[in-house]
């Protein structure tokens, strides 16, 4: 018998193949699935090699014995008549096929179902052939100091440290909101540094005593936990000034790149040369991340209150100006307005700080932000964003607001560009995590959406609003209410009265109740405004306005006519004060429906639609406009609410429209049984069938 007729006998080739196979799939899915639970990078190759090893010890294997009924034996002692080679081969074959054919669905599944997936979502680690070597993230520094509540001083050196590292365009600069999340000296630095898609990491620890300050740093290669560079910066308080300048340079360095001369220059000027304003400059920025974080006016008003201290000890600290008039424009986007005189001061803050500081970054960024949150001056705005990125190219929140204008003029795909861009260099950012989520939940994909902000909520369990909108993705999209209230761990925050949430009624009701009126849970949803926290004069109006639109909702609209008289006269004494105020025009609507005055109901409605139509702001304006079509259908204006209701089907407006909430919420019960309303819902149904209702 030749050679190869023996390998055939004792099934050496079909082994060989089966066990060649069988690595294959293996390799594919280790590689896969390891990384996922946190794996050393040397795991998955650890598999490969021990794999490898195994071949010839195998085939050596199957040569040498042959499985018989009473096990197994050396091919040399089978008798002729004890061997089952043959019905071996059999069961080989079948195997041989099944791994085949999983091995062909790994890689149909992987070819084009998860690559695709891999490049379209903006959070995917990059492999460590893709990622720069000259990309940095600055870990959270450690406070050493005795006084814990020093942490304001670490935490403000990491920042300006990485604002200078930002303003160099040769370096990927990760953001300080991906960064936040992570130890100050993690243990397993490749991890860290796949996740947020880096060559190097930058850890610090800083001790402070009096006016004494110790700063150490090192920059550390994560893939071969090697240092590039470290260096200890003892300081005093008066001469601590400059020392973010030096270690930008130190790592810029190190990593190769190349400064041009504005950057450097950039670089090297000290924010100020006064200690005790750039003391109160760093408590000012911490009161300011914890603001981006709760949203509490109080936060807020304590950041104003450290710049304002600083600029009064210094009155040429630029970046104090700048930073102050962006703390401000973030809470009038985020809680409430500010008047006309207070965004002229805002104005005149950044006016001063560009004077100060022709070329400053963050002056450009509040200025976008002035124009943006501001007046919704879309194009001003992205010429300040722009310019912004020329002199800090890593500066992730004039990207972020690049994607966020591209949202409000409805360019929804330029905006989920740009997101997938800011998420490259803030890829643990929960916050905007969420805001490609909400964007994904205006174009009605729900389920991605879904999944996007528990992503986000993942990495910022606190993030309010990644919790609001997943309650909303859970009504709207999938009509859950109990599936809603569980979007929170814990109850939503009230934040009644906030300028910001106007329009919709859900919005007015408050997400805290909106998901028992959904379930026609009225009573339930009265109850929860019994413990609200109305402290201020404007929340206990909202207070009231709030139950009687839930009352009316739930068909008791005689009941509250007394109340709706003397809440008329309030509100229209408070719109003698605001009279462009969105929030008391869309309160002001739904009393005239509780005073049974239905035309004048629409027309304080439609005032609301004309401060802020969709072609003003894509985004915003459906709540205004759905608002519209709830106040109609409450006041007997049937075709007024089904066109705007037909309209909002028709574009991205999956935050106040969708199939479910027609079919399920009570807001539309007056026009329910009309055959117009139910064909809606019909062609909505059909649309969504035939994936057509995604814009």
């Amino acid at each position: 018998m030749s050679f190869f007729s023996e390998l055939k006998r004792r099934n050496v080739i079909r082994f060989a193949g089966l066990y060649l196979v069988g690595a294959w799939l293996l390799v594919q899915v280790s590689s896969t699935v390891l990384p996922m639970f946190g794996a050393p990078d040397w795991l998955p190759r650890s598999v490969v090699i021990l794999l490898a090893l195994g071949f010839l010890p195998a085939l050596i294997f199957s040569w040498v014995f042959e499985m018989t009924p009473e096990g197994l034996k050396r091919d040399e002692d089978v008798a002729p008549g004890q061997s089952i080679a043959p019905q071996t081969a059999r069961r080989m074959d079948r195997m041989i096929i099944v791994v085949l054919l999983l091995a062909l669905g790994y890689f149909v599944f992987d070819k084009f179902v998860a690559s695709p997936r891999r490049a379209a979502l903006p959070n995917e680690s990059r492999s460590a052939n893709s990622i720069s070597a000259k990309s940095i993230a600055v870990l959270p520094f450690e406070n050493l100091s005795d006084d814990k509540t020093n942490a304001y001083f670490a935490s403000g050196m990491q920042d300006m440290i990485l604002t200078k590292l930002a303003t160099i365009g040769d370096l990927k600069v990760i953001s300080r909101t991906s960064t936040e999340k992570y130890k100050s000296h993690p243990d397993n630095l490749k991890v860290v540094a796949r996740q947020l898609g880096v060559a190097t990491i930058l850890e610090g620890s800083v001790q402070k005593s009096g006016d004494q300050v110790l700063i150490n740093l090192q920059l550390i290669d994560a893939a071969s936990d090697h240092h590039l560079w470290a260096e200890a910066y003892p300081r005093t308080l008066e001469n601590i000034f400059g020392v973010e300048g030096e270690v930008a340079q130190k790592v810029a360095d190190a990593l190769k790149a190349k400064l041009t001369p504005v950057e450097t220059a950039n670089v090297a000027k000290p924010p100020t040369a006064n200690a005790a304003a750039y003391d109160l400059f760093l408590k000012a920025e911490y009161q300011m991340k914890e603001a981006n974080d709760a949203w509490q006016e109080s936060t807020f008003s304590a950041a104003d209150a450290y710049f304002r201290q600083a600029i009064a000890l210094d009155p040429n600290f630029a970046l104090a100006y700048a930073n102050l008039a962006y703390n401000q424009l973030n809470r009038q986007w985020t809680i409430k307005n500010l008047t006309k005189e207070e965004l002229a001061t805002v104005k005149s803050d950044i006016d001063h700080a560009l004077a100060l500081a022709p070329d400053l970054p963050e002056a450009h960024l509040a200025l976008g932000y002035y124009e943006y949150w501001g007046f919704r001056r879309y194009s001003a705005a992205v010429t300040e964003f722009q310019r912004t990125l020329q002199l800090a190219p890593s500066n992730v929140l004039a990207l972020a607001g690049i994607a966020f204008v591209a949202r409000r003029t409805g360019h929804w795909q330029e905006s989920l560009t740009y997101f997938g861009k800011v998420l490259l260099i803030s890829p643990r950012d929960g916050d905007l995590q969420g805001e490609y989520g909400t964007t994904l939940e205006l174009l009605r994909r729900y389920p991605e959406a879904d999944k996007q902000l528990k992503l986000a909520l993942a990495i910022a369990p606190t993030d309010a609003n990644a919790k609001d909108h997943l309650l909303v993705v859970r009504l709207f999209g999938f009509g859950d209410a109990e599936g809603a209230r569980k979007a929170y761990q814990s109850p939503p925050e009230w934040r009644i009265a906030a300028d910001q949430f106007t329009g919709d009624v859900m919005y007015l009701i408050n997400l805290h109740a909106y998901p028992d009126v959904f379930a026609r849970n009225f009573a339930s949803a009265l109850r929860a405004w019994d413990s609200a926290p109305a402290d201020t004069a404007d929340e206990r109006l909202t207070s009231r306005v709030a139950r009687v639109a839930i009352q009316i909702i739930a068909g008791q609209r005689q009941s509250v006519q007394p109340e709706c008289e003397q809440l008329a006269t309030e509100l229209q004494v408070a719109l003698g004060r605001q009279p462009d105020s969105s929030r008391l025009l869309q309160q002001l609507s739904w009393v005239e429906v509780g005073r049974g005055r239905n035309v004048q109901a629409i027309q304080v409605a439609e005032r609301a639609v004309a401060l802020l139509p969709l072609e003003k702001d894509a985004y915003f304006g459906t709540r205004e406009l759905v608002g519209l079509a709830q106040i109609a259908a409450q006041a007997n204006a049937p075709e007024q609410a089904l066109r705007i209701i037909q309209q909002l089907l028709s574009i991205p407006a999956g935050g106040v429209m969708s199939v479910e909430r027609l079919k399920l919420d009570p807001v539309w019960d007056p026009i329910r049984s009309d055959p117009r309303f139910q064909k809606l819902i019909a062609d909505g149904e059909a649309a969504q069938a035939q994936n057509q209702v995604r814009p």
